[in-house]
């Protein structure tokens, strides 16, 4: 896969900010693929996944919330997105596990639950890319 994400040139401008956090996405999931330990293929691939909701957002062009707690782009991401709202469910109940996992505490994850990790990271990386070109995520942030 490549890891340059070009904005298709014959839609309406999608804010520059997701292109850019799609493309720090999918250069993630790349290097993960190479990461040798599987809590760090694992934590790179929900951060990659993280990262392409957060494109997904701010595609829609979410509005500055000013002083208001910081909000998981796992719960922002059905109010933009409802389509990926079974995506934003399932990574959101693996955060727990990747905060553990960074902290070095917790259960050992397994290589395998690690690459089912990034698979469906890339899977839903697609996704994302096709939300934010989709007709309907055309307002700009």
């Amino acid at each position: 896969m490549s890891s340059a994400v070009v904005a298709p040139s014959s839609v309406a401008p999608v804010a520059p900010m997701a292109w850019g956090l799609l493309a720090q996405a999918k250069r993630g999931l790349a290097a993960a693929e190479w990461e040798a330990a599987s809590v760090d293929r694992f934590t790179a691939a929900y951060s990659s996944a993280r990262r392409a909701a957060a494109a997904v957002v701010a595609a829609a062009g979410r509005p500055h919330r000013g002083r208001a707690r910081p909000t998981s782009v796992w719960l922002l991401l059905p109010t933009v997105a409802p389509e990926l709202a079974e995506w934003a469910a399932f990574f959101a109940a693996h955060s727990t596990r990747h905060a553990a996992a960074q902290a070095g505490i917790g259960d050992k994850i397994s290589a395998r639950a690690a690459d089912d990790l990034l698979r469906q990271s890339w899977q839903f990386l697609d996704l994302a890319e096709r939300a934010i070109s989709a007709p309907h995520a055309r307002r700009t942030a």
